[in-house]
């Protein structure tokens, strides 16, 4: 009895498998879309996917996450259609890196694009800002890089039109570096 007990049950994990399979996205960043996931920052149900890029609503309002429903955000000592992280600010702030830019996404409300990063990878920009995620953003939804002063600017989550969205947290994060100026060591 043990024995068909397991054979069944072999056989509904490899049939949610392939139902699973069947009902995922292709490895193209064009066709990833995000999943809906809640936070303790607020709730990252994005309106619109573009593949590696969506929008959904979070703490702050709605916002710029990536495939993986995590928060887009933009350095102000970055200029239009130029990085300037590099190195240590690349490992805290990894870039939204694409081989190339989605045409449009529904929700977004300002142009899309790409630019090299100061290591030479790919990465988006909307309204001309290079986008970034946050190492310590670690759910779907989390804006603990809000307001960060580090690496020669300010960290703000980018909203729908391309702007730095410029409203902090319900809560600030304890122990983030904020106010750390000088190059994000305090992380």
């Amino acid at each position: 009895m043990s024995h068909t007990r397991i054979m069944l049950g072999t056989a509904s994990a490899a049939a949610l498998t392939l139902l699973a399979a069947a009902c995922g996205s292709s490895t193209t960043p064009a066709a990833t879309t995000s999943s809906a996931a809640s936070s303790s920052s607020g709730s990252a149900s994005p309106s619109a996917s573009g593949g590696s890029l969506a929008v959904a609503t979070t703490s702050l309002g709605k916002v710029l996450v990536d495939a993986q429903g995590h928060t887009l955000y933009l350095l102000t000592a970055d200029k239009p259609g130029h990085s300037t992280c590099a190195s240590t600010c690349l490992r805290y702030w990894p870039p939204a890196t694409v081989t190339s830019a989605p045409a449009s996404v529904p929700g977004v409300m300002a142009p899309i694009a790409t630019t090299k990063t100061t290591e030479g990878s790919t990465m988006l920009t909307v309204g001309g800002w290079p986008l970034y995620t946050f190492v310590k953003d670690h759910q779907a939804g989390d804006v603990t890089g809000q307001g960060m002063t580090a690496f020669g600017g300010s960290w703000y989550a980018v909203s729908p039109d391309g702007k730095a969205g410029t409203g902090m947290p319900s809560s600030p994060p304890s122990g983030s570096g904020s106010g750390s100026g000088g190059g994000g060591y305090g992380y």
